[in-house]
């Protein structure tokens, strides 16, 4: 890591005057308390990355500086920075941030400012265009005008914000950026005193890096908005910001300055409403209701599929809190930042950083879109570092995958079944053949029903396991991983027993509220169960108007058609997706799941409206591939993972019933076929 320009002169200060003390720094260096304790955190940051012991600090504010980091930074002569030579990333963010506060740039201005050759400028033009697309911006060039910058304001205002953060991170960074952007000294100090009192009026504490880079974005911007660079139009609703704390505390910021446009005070408002904080008086709901719901909701999908009981969570939702507040205006409006290849999660937590982005729908629901992989990654730290407070790590449990050639809504139904027959496990996801072999997240077991080339412990499972497979597959698993047998206590058993001396009101809540009682410490909950709990049955989903009669089809293709006609007839699915499933079946014949029975589907994003499903009973069958001929089609139409496994396995449990299945093709009305598909939605 390097130090930035304050944290090296304040250290530099240390080491040629040690007795001086905190208030002689303040005064000497013009920076508040604050600013020095982030400094002095910052200083021995970079000693324990240099294998140096920290300096300590005193009530009475004066130092004690170990000698070995006067050994080390003078005899052999380790400055803690170089504040001469830019690498060339850093060259790129100061030449952007030239063309976001200056105009008519030519080659000289940039040569001579950064000094460096022609041909080097040359090149780096080259990657600062590479670096702006990113925000959909563009870097052009005229005889007339020079280097300038090209793309919507709303996205160069984004652009702007990061590369302030970026170049305040450097070395001398608030030097930098004063002597390119020239900007008075004066006017930061105005702009900073404004924002403490904003501090103040909120009731909150910003991070230290915010309060650093907050005076120079708003200096920026009011600088482009006296340029004429103003936001033309903002898809903001006054509403939405304007009653909000935030927006009090912009008319304050900006009570003296003219021609402010309403605007671009929403968008400062918007800057405020992002920004990290790292305490704050009032943890409340008032302007994101169910947010606290919604990252309860997230952590409990969590501790479900890392088989981990979170400790002290209400704390824990209170740091979630803090942090996902702003990063919901963030991630609403676009403003989360493009993330560098060294932001991304390292490699150790990547098992930790995949749970945590298979849980986060509670909250990407809330916001009405997905979450940004830096936003993920920051989540993951700090359920991370929850963990590690708490002595527990992902890495110690065994991870399993399920890989299955059989379609997308098969291979989840039996991830599903996986995941109930091993609580402890941690299943991190349901391949294909081809996403296995490509996978790269680390695992120990891998369940399938075909077999694989791999070094890690196969075991083979069907598709849909009845009652004796998983007791044969448990015992199977738990031999090979562990030499032994554990006494398990089967729910089923456990019912089926009560039954014959005593009549059970609610044997689903029973069920539940007994595999709660015996696995206490997998981490699920009856509550946990109900977050993904499947709901519609079978005989909800294939009502009578969903079953379609017909002697023959002239195609497989006419087959799916047919059987999701009435779906696109109610509008549970577009016509789209009846395409996509034609597409998908060409590339994969694995959607006949049984003799004489197929069940067609596509992804979700590809036209679904609503979870549905249709059935198409042929009395001559229709060849889906020269293996197969069918006579039953029923398309699923799935809006996410779960909320159609429940009636998908009380399918599986059909298909393997000869003769229901027989039954089900010869049905001659409708009503013959609806009453053997509610013989098993009650299962």
């Amino acid at each position: 890591m390097q130090l930035d320009g304050r944290s090296n002169n304040i250290l530099e200060e240390l080491i040629n005057n040690p007795s001086i003390n905190s208030k002689d720094v303040e005064k000497k260096y013009n920076i508040t308390r604050r600013q020095l304790g982030y400094s002095f955190n910052k200083i021995n940051d970079w000693l324990t990355d240099k294998n140096l012991p920290e300096i300590e600090r005193t009530k009475q504010g004066h130092f004690i500086i170990d000698p070995k980091i006067f050994s080390k930074l003078t005899e052999q002569d380790v400055s803690p920075v170089d504040m001469n030579i830019l690498s060339e990333k850093q060259r790129v963010y100061m030449i952007v941030m030239m063309l976001l506060s200056n105009e008519e740039l030519s080659l000289i201005h940039f040569t001579s400012e950064l000094e460096v050759s022609k041909n080097t400028i040359l090149s780096d033009m080259k990657r600062a265009q590479d670096y702006v697309s990113d925000y959909e911006i563009a870097i052009r060039y005229s005889r007339r005008f020079g280097y300038l910058l090209e793309g919507k304001e709303f996205h160069i205002r984004k652009l702007l914000t990061q590369v302030t953060s970026k170049i305040l991170d450097m070395n001398n960074g608030e030097s930098w950026i004063r002597r390119l952007a020239d900007i008075e000294e004066a006017e930061i100090s105005e702009l900073s005193n404004r924002i403490d009192k904003v501090e103040n009026k909120l009731n909150l504490k910003f991070t230290d890096e915010k309060i650093t880079s907050m005076p120079y974005t708003l200096s920026l911007v009011l600088r482009r908005i006296k340029q004429g660079k103003k936001i033309s139009s903002f898809y903001i609703k006054y509403e939405e910001l304007s009653d909000t704390k935030e927006y009090l505390a912009t008319e304050e910021i900006l009570y003296d300055i003219e021609d402010i446009p309403v605007e671009e005070r929403m968008f400062i408002t918007l800057h405020l409403l992002t920004i990290n904080v790292y305490w704050s008086e009032f943890l409340t709901e008032e302007t994101i209701p169910n947010l606290l719901q919604a990252l309860d909701d997230m952590l409990r999908l969590f501790e479900k599929r890392a088989c981990i009981l979170l400790q002290d969570k209400e704390q824990l939702l209170n740091k979630l809190l803090l942090h996902v507040k702003p990063a919901y205006y963030r991630i609403k409006y676009q403003l989360t930042e493009v993330n560098d290849n060294e932001d991304m999660v390292s490699k150790e937590f990547k098992e930790l950083h995949h749970l945590v982005k298979q849980s986060t729908t509670p909250l990407s629901d809330l916001i009405g879109t997905r979450i940004p992989e830096s936003e993920t990654t920051y989540l993951t730290m700090l359920i991370g570092g929850w963990l590690t407070r708490q002595g527990d790590s992902i890495q110690e449990k065994v991870k399993a995958i399920v890989v299955c050639p059989k379609g997308v809504s098969v291979s989840r139904l039996m991830l599903s079944e996986l995941r109930d027959l091993f609580p402890e496990f941690v299943f991190l996801d349901s391949l294909s053949v081809r996403e296995f072999q490509t996978y790269s997240l680390d695992y120990e077991i891998v369940f399938s029903p075909i077999f694989l080339e791999t070094e890690k412990k196969l075991f083979i499972a069907n598709s849909f396991l009845e009652r004796e497979e998983k007791y044969r597959l448990r015992k199977q698993v738990m031999m090979e991983l562990h030499g032994y047998i554990p006494f398990d206590i089967n729910v089923e058993d456990l019912i089926e027993i009560v039954k014959k001396h005593a009549v059970i009101e609610d044997e689903q809540k029973l069920s539940k509220e007994l595999f709660g009682y015996i696995n206490p410490d997998t981490g699920t909950s009856v509550r946990d169960q109900q977050l993904d709990r499947p709901t519609a049955s079978l005989s909800e989903l294939i009502t009578p108007n969903k079953v379609t009669l017909k002697k023959s089809v002239d195609s497989w293709e006419e087959a799916i058609r047919t059987s999701a006609k009435p779906l696109v007839e109610s509008g549970h699915i577009e016509p789209d997706y009846v395409e996509a499933m034609i597409m998908h079946c060409e590339k994969d014949p694995y959607i006949v799941i049984g003799p004489n029975i197929a069940i067609p589907h596509a992804a979700p994003d590809e036209g679904v409206n609503d979870v549905s499903m249709s059935l198409l009973i042929l009395e001559e069958g229709v060849n889906f591939t020269e293996d197969y001929t069918i006579n039953l089609v029923i398309v699923i139409a799935a809006v996410d993972k779960q909320k159609h496994l429940k009636a998908l396995m009380q399918l599986m449990k059909l298909a393997g019933s000869e003769e229901d299945r027989t039954a089900l093709t010869n049905a001659s009305t409708v009503e013959e076929a609806y009453t053997i598909i509610k013989k098993y939605s009650n299962e």
